[in-house]
């Protein structure tokens, strides 16, 4: 494997969870965050993930590999169709029935998902617009790194095992969502694993950035108002 390859794998194995796992928490234990703070999260992480992808795509380039290698192609639109929609169903659901469950439990019992929805998601229209050009960044970006780029190089490096380049690459993905804990780390490795395999199977990415943005959408958007906390209930003696 390529010495720059190396780096970049360690770079989003380790530095990215870091960085990303300290930030989190950093931005978590303030009280709160005003709209400014959170357009200004937004915009720096839109800008170091093209940054990531520009140094990623650059690297490939000098190494020759091409766009295709990399998933940027759509060899059978219909098999990619099909497979969006089989992704994305489950995955809605899912998604939904989870903030259900947690949007029924009081503020103080729904953990690091409730806080992390109450602080960091949007919470007004130019916080919502703000929020939909991160996702659009994000779905686009981790799926050129992750899917295209980490999946390729550990393709290559294997020898062609396929297995080896989906499970490593929805290693690399999870850990780069260390920062949501035991669970998040686990579900997200699932969703991983998913993707990849509708990359390995379709042979593009489409589908994968197409369901990344649609279930980060959801829960951006959603999230936020099914776990706003309820308004308390008026007491006895105000109806007196």
């Amino acid at each position: 494997m390529p010495w720059d390859f190396a780096l970049i794998l360690f770079v989003l194995g380790v530095l990215v969870p870091w960085r990303g796992f300290v930030r989190i928490r950093e931005l978590l234990r303030q009280p709160a965050l005003t709209t400014a703070e959170r357009l200004a999260v937004y915009a720096s992480t839109i800008v170091f993930q093209w940054f990531a992808v520009t140094v990623v795509l650059w690297r490939a380039t000098a190494h020759a590999i091409s766009a295709a290698r990399l998933g940027i192609a759509l060899p059978d639109l219909a098999l990619a169709a099909f497979a969006t929609v089989a992704l994305l169903l489950p995955l809605l659901a899912n998604q939904f029935y989870g903030l259900r469950r947690l949007a029924r439990l009081p503020p103080e019992q729904q953990g690091f998902l409730g806080q992390l929805a109450r602080k960091l998601m949007p919470q007004n229209l130019l916080e919502s617009l703000a929020f939909i050009a991160l996702a659009c960044t994000v779905a686009a970006c981790e799926e050129l790194l992750y899917r295209g780029f980490v999946f390729t190089v550990l393709y290559a490096a294997s020898g062609g095992a396929l297995a080896a380049a989906i499970f490593g690459s929805s290693l690399l993905f999870a850990l780069a969502h260390l920062y949501q804990g035991r669970r998040g780390l686990f579900a997200t490795f699932v969703v991983g694993l998913l993707l990849a395999a509708a990359r390995a199977w379709t042979g593009s990415l489409a589908p994968c950035i197409v369901v990344h943005l649609v279930v980060d959408l959801a829960a951006g958007l959603a999230a936020p108002r099914l776990l706003r906390a309820p308004a308390p209930a008026p007491h006895p003696e105000e109806h007196a």
